[in-house]
């Protein structure tokens, strides 16, 4: 499975790379950097709620409500938070991007259900495949499962570092050398 995570976007797998060795010390001592979701656990399916609503869409079969998710044991040093959503399956070779959110609060430890859906002041939105700034759920065809991954890295930017709307590859450029540490989940799709 990860293997075409990382032939699909060899610049995410470096900067996973490169935040996971620069986190591993502090890791180590106070914990390892986590995150959850009372939702889905890791590797099982969304719920439909969760799936997408574009109406045009006949594969948006859900609500668009994003899950519950939390994390914690950041390492020392962060300043905020980025996450990322993303298909590996969706759209063979690219995948689909859909969610990019960043200056998320070092104080910020996760986001109630549906809360991610629409845009907060708990973190600037970035740019989806389809151009949103918010959380956009599995719209998957008929077909396997897709693997939806969420990955949360800690940084050493303050909040408003970087500026509104920057797209998932735009995102991992401009924390080349900021990243921390990072984590991840993931959630799979199909439509029933």
């Amino acid at each position: 499975m990860f293997s075409g995570l990382f032939s699909r976007g060899s610049i995410l797998a470096g900067t996973l790379a490169l935040a996971s060795s620069c986190g591993a010390h502090d890791a180590l001592a106070q914990g390892a950097f986590t995150l959850s979701s009372p939702s889905f656990k890791d590797g099982e399916r969304l719920a439909v709620k969760n799936a997408g609503n574009n109406k045009a869409n006949p594969n948006c079969v859900g609500e668009n409500v994003s899950p519950a998710l939390s994390w914690a044991n950041p390492p020392e040093g962060t300043k905020s938070y980025a996450i990322l959503m993303f298909d590996i399956d969706g759209r063979p070779p690219g995948g689909v991007s859909h969610w990019v959110a960043y200056g998320i609060p070092v104080a910020v430890t996760g986001f109630a259900e549906g809360e991610a859906s629409k845009q907060t002041d708990k973190f600037v939105g970035g740019q989806s495949l389809m151009k949103l700034p918010h959380y956009f759920g599995p719209c998957t065809p008929p077909g396997p499962p897709h693997h939806y991954i969420l990955t949360l890295m800690a940084t050493d930017l303050e909040p408003a570092a970087l500026k509104e709307g920057m797209t998932r590859d735009e995102l991992i450029k401009a924390l080349d050398g900021h990243a921390k540490g990072a984590t991840s989940l993931v959630g799979i799709f199909s439509k029933q």
